[in-house]
């Protein structure tokens, strides 16, 4: 699904009002019909909303809302965060529409505790200040509002985006309501899903308000939102064997860190990969061959538990005998060992997954991604990604991902809350999957080696990438409703990705 921008959708909006003919007021009336679904689904048997709305079209929309809910006999209480003098012409008429029916639209007051008092006795709030059109840090009425409806302890539905949210980035600009729900207009934001705009959406649901399909096609974007409808694994030959199905190298592990290659193993075996070598040092090789039972482990040279540089003519021979390589779970740090790193990927004829403590390796040798002879994936959290030197855009997850992808020719997946996926050809793809109980030891490994096992089947890289993220981030919702968030280990994501598989084969 396509993620798109503050300016796409403007013209999405000009398209539809002036060369199909859609009344702009219709547009904002079935915007608001949305709203008011999921604020009445909230409010339950508190049947008192306030709404705060700006000035401009999203204002609107929550005029909108109010004139619908007016209609069905809800207590309302409606805010001006904004002066009147600036009011869009469709926000006027939903205004007089609100007052033919006995309400009115009162102008926001942070001073006045009586209404803050009564907005918090409310079912529901209505975010609907400023929308999509924000690009500066929010100040005067505008934050106090956003600081009252905080405040508050009441569920909030946001109108298209929470107010305080850059569209195009997922920045918080100031400070930004904490929105339970999100009810965003005919394509998700990129701000919806990536960066701090993720945390403040809450669920959002994507509706339509009746802007043609042929209008939404003319949209060309670079970021896209991945959900189950976007993923897919072939369904296998009748013919297959195990050498069909991948061969992988996976080098890594270290004297006290077995535990991240046997499990990364684990996570390629059960996403279908037909062949798993493990090249690990010798001094941890007899640990490493008793926990693996389906993944074949073998010894190299390394030098107080790590792996050395006479490990690379073994290494060599085997890789690009491979359909694909990860570098890096367990593997520690040392001189040798990123000298190591830095001369595989150069010799590398595969593509090569680069986690964990090859990502610190890279770190060293940043320039060895520009002399990387084939297809690199690089899979840092926020911490190795700034390692690396990619935070070039403070703020925007997103934008530095694809500008580090673009600028050294290479994949890289940031993980984290929406996870992203940024190709070298400057497109991006965001993740829907996935809950606060991965966030511990391990998770990268599990994802780094679904990733390697997709790319070794022969899937095309970005769909195996983002498939692997997606698959990942799936099972572990499994894992957290089957086990709570707390308790949850990377290695029941492992045993649950079967349950995830299967129903996106195709």
């Amino acid at each position: 699904m396509k993620l798109a921008t503050s300016a796409q959708m403007r013209e999405l909006d000009q398209l539809a009002i002036y060369q199909e003919g859609i009344p702009s007021s219709t547009l904002m009336m079935r915007a608001a019909a949305h709203i008011v679904q999921i604020a009445k689904e909230v409010m339950g048997e508190n049947r008192r909303a306030a709404i705060y709305c700006g000035s401009g079209h999203n204002g609107g929309d929550g005029m909108a809302a109010a004139v619908l809910l007016a209609k069905e006999g809800y207590e309302l209480r409606v805010f001006l965060v904004g002066g009147r003098d600036k009011m869009a012409e469709d926000t006027r008429e939903m205004e007089r529409r609100l007052g033919e029916l006995g309400g009115k639209v009162e102008s926001f007051d942070p001073e006045l505790r009586e209404a803050e008092t009564w907005a918090a006795a409310c079912g529901v709030v209505i975010d609907a200040i400023f929308g999509i059109g924000l690009n500066a840090p929010l100040r005067g009425k505008p934050l106090a509002a956003v600081e009252q409806i905080n405040r508050l302890g009441v569920p909030v539905v946001a109108a298209d985006i929470a107010t305080g949210i850059a569209a195009d980035t997922g920045k918080v600009l100031g400070t930004a309501v904490r929105a339970a729900h999100t009810v965003t207009f005919t394509l998700p934001k990129v701000g919806n899903f990536a960066g701090a705009g993720l945390l403040h959406a809450g669920r959002v649901k994507v509706v339509d308000i009746g802007i043609p399909q042929n209008l939404i096609n003319r949209i060309e974007c670079q970021s896209y939102l991945i959900t189950k409808g976007n993923v897919s694994l072939p369904a296998r030959r009748q013919d297959m064997h195990k050498g069909d199905a991948g061969k992988l190298l996976f080098i890594g592990g270290s004297v006290g860190y077995t535990g991240a290659l046997i499990l990364a193993a684990n996570a390629a075996l059960r996403a279908g990969a037909g062949l798993v070598f493990l090249g690990v040092p010798e001094s941890v090789y007899a640990i490493t061959a008793a926990n693996t039972t389906e993944a074949m482990a073998f010894p190299l040279p390394a030098t107080e538990g790590k792996l050395n540089m006479q490990a690379f003519p073994a290494l060599l021979e085997r890789m690009n005998r491979c359909d694909a390589v990860l570098i890096g779970p367990g593997m520690g740090q040392s001189a040798e060992t990123a000298q190591l790193v830095a001369e595989l990927i150069r010799a590398a004829q595969v593509p090569v997954i680069v986690d964990a403590d090859g990502l610190n390796a890279v770190s060293g040798h940043i320039h060895v991604l520009d002399e990387a002879p084939a297809p690199l994936i690089l899979t840092p959290h926020d911490v190795e990604f700034a390692r690396l030197g990619g935070d070039q855009f403070p703020g925007s997850r997103l934008e530095a991902a694809r500008a580090f992808a673009v600028r050294r020719g290479c994949t890289v997946v940031r993980k984290g809350p929406g996870t992203i996926s940024a190709f070298p050809e400057g497109t991006v793809c965001v993740n829907t999957t996935g809950n606060p109980g991965m966030a511990t030891g391990g998770s990268g490994d599990v994802l780094a080696g679904m990733i390697a096992a997709f790319v070794g089947q022969g899937l095309p890289l970005p769909r195996a990438v983002y498939t692997a993220v997606w698959a990942h981030g799936r099972a572990g919702d499994l894992a957290a409703a089957q086990l709570g968030q707390y308790s949850m280990l990377p290695s029941d994501v492992v045993e649950l990705l079967p349950e995830v598989l299967k129903k996106i084969v195709r």
